[in-house]
């Protein structure tokens, strides 16, 4: 079996894995790292959100393979030490949650977003795709309009 070595979180990795094993599946049951949630397995409902050096990319759909060398974070990896990436304080602020499942992944879209762009509209919001089953979207774009506003 093919062996790869790449950072998760910050942490270098080794894991011995088919190489078109999803990465969600290397995360969640050989590294137990457990935030980003399986929703659908196609890269549609997004719940399972991480970034792949810097960019967001849907773990479900993203053979281990291309993580070679690579840079994986997940929402465990998002704060720096005790500080809260100021996506994650505003979800706090705005009392954004209802059940939590999608959660993880909303955070990591709205971070990626705020990476590359630090102003945005409406428009710019409505292109994070991650589905909410609790419908908490107007808490969702209040967080990251407050978290834009911060960074």
């Amino acid at each position: 079996m093919p062996t790869y070595t790449f950072v998760v979180n910050g942490k270098p990795v080794t894991v011995d894995a088919p190489a078109d094993l999803a990465l969600l599946w290397v995360l969640r049951d050989k590294l137990g790292v457990r935030g980003p949630k399986f929703g659908c397995g196609i890269g549609v409902c997004r719940a399972c959100t991480s970034h792949l050096n810097g960019a967001e990319i849907q773990p479900c759909v993203t053979p281990v393979a291309e993580c070679a060398g690579q840079e994986v974070t997940t929402i465990e990896g998002l704060a720096s030490g005790e500080d809260l990436h100021p996506v994650q304080e505003a979800w706090l602020e705005q009392d954004v949650a209802q059940c939590g499942y999608c959660q993880p992944g909303q955070i990591m879209a709205a971070a990626a977003l705020l990476r590359t762009k630090k102003e945005i509209s409406d428009e710019d919001v409505d292109r994070i795709a991650n589905v909410c089953r609790c419908g908490t979207y107007f808490r969702i774009r209040q967080a990251i309009k407050s978290a834009a506003a911060k960074m």
